[in-house]
């Protein structure tokens, strides 16, 4: 595990004290609106708060950056502040670590928000496809490249074994690096943006591998290995890959003119029936730059929907979730204003929790590969 809770994250607060986690859990979400709010004043520039997309209204309301994962880290590396707040999950808190400043401390407002799709690549699992591999003679010609949703100790495998990480805006870019280098990527943790971003790039789909870290030398042949132009690790967002082709068929005949919008996450199938996809970021450009009237549904998490459709209502723009059952990032929602009460209420006190640090060894191949994507 990557992950190191320093001896104030491990040290939790006396029963009875006052910033003790399990007096804030009891309380309304609404009682804590005062007392981040008086915290944060309090804390002033020291303290820098940052909130995903897919956090919760009443926690992102407080952030001082709004964004994804990438955008959320590198507004952290650039900022003087001692202490990174990141709502978000643990390889976004990770990241921030690996490109902060010497002195600076990430904290994360609750340990148990992860991220399945990180947690479906293990170091141990990727470690040993590698060692496959190399013993197949493929190790060579293989260029390792991970997507940002994955942990630290990914990235500095990555790192460490010439790749790089991407994000879901630049991953055509850190293909096209990868390929220029070597015949063949192995793209983790994700295997839909892996998908979606070689087939769009031209690269037939009986050209990518599935690897699956559970089956005999990942479930394939010496010859689809040798073969394969991509080799894709068996991961996956549970949020985005609820989202289905018949989603898109019963949105287009209930709302005929609907355009559809979906992230490169989603199934292929999904992406394939889709109008445009793209990052985050880029769902909010496409429909920031529609004209009015226009109505999408929209292959993300819930919440960010949600924000999209009340943003845009006065532009008189309709924004549905293309699963009406909703798809919640479940992880994303462990972080509440409670927990965001408490960490600030603890710094005001001078106590740290919760804080994330990389250790040295897995931040330098992870730093490495986060510096390779920013210069591809």
């Amino acid at each position: 595990m990557n992950l190191v809770l320093d001896e104030l994250t491990a040290a939790s607060p006396e029963a009875g004290n006052a910033c003790s986690l399990e007096n804030y859990l009891t309380l309304p979400d609404h009682t804590m609106d005062a007392r981040i709010a008086a915290a944060r004043a309090k804390l002033g520039t020291t303290t820098l708060l940052l909130g995903h997309h897919y956090q919760r209204d009443e926690v992102i309301r407080f952030a001082d950056f709004t964004g994804d994962s990438y955008k959320l880290s590198e507004a952290a590396s650039q900022t003087d502040a001692k202490y990174i707040v990141f709502c978000g999950v643990h390889f976004m808190a990770e990241s921030a670590d690996v490109l902060g400043h010497d002195g600076q401390q990430v904290i994360l407002p609750d340990l148990n928000a992860g991220c399945s799709m990180a947690d479906m690549a293990e170091i141990s699992q990727v470690e040993a496809c590698w060692e496959a591999i190399e013993r197949l003679g493929l190790a060579d010609e293989t260029i390792p490249l991970t997507y940002m949703n994955s942990t630290a100790a990914i990235k500095a495998f990555c790192g460490e074994h010439g790749g790089l990480v991407c994000t879901s805006s630049n991953a055509r870019r850190a293909f096209e690096w990868a390929f220029a280098r070597g015949k063949r990527i192995l793209f983790l943790p994700d295997q839909h943006l892996g998908r979606n971003t070689g087939y769009a790039m031209g690269i037939p789909l009986d050209e990518m591998a599935v690897w699956d870290p559970w089956g005999l030398q990942g479930g394939q042949s010496k010859d689809k290995l040798a073969a394969s132009r991509i080799l894709l690790w068996k991961g996956h967002c549970s949020v985005h890959q609820r989202f289905l082709p018949s989603h898109v068929d019963q949105v287009r005949a209930k709302y005929p003119g609907i355009q559809v919008i979906v992230h490169p996450e989603c199934r292929w199938e999904v992406c394939q029936k889709a109008d445009a996809l793209g990052s985050t970021e880029r769902l909010i450009a496409l429909v920031e730059q529609a004209p009015e009237g226009s109505m999408f549904a929209v292959g993300t998490e819930i919440h960010l929907v949600n924000r999209m459709a009340k943003r845009f209502a006065a532009e008189n723009k309709r924004i549905i979730t293309l699963d009406d059952t909703g798809c919640l990032c479940t992880t994303m929602y462990r972080i509440s204003p409670q927990h965001l009460a408490w960490v600030l209420e603890n710094l005001v006190e001078g106590r740290v929790v919760n804080r994330i640090q990389v250790r040295p060894s897995v931040k330098h191949w992870a730093r490495v590969a986060l510096d390779r994507m920013l210069e591809a």
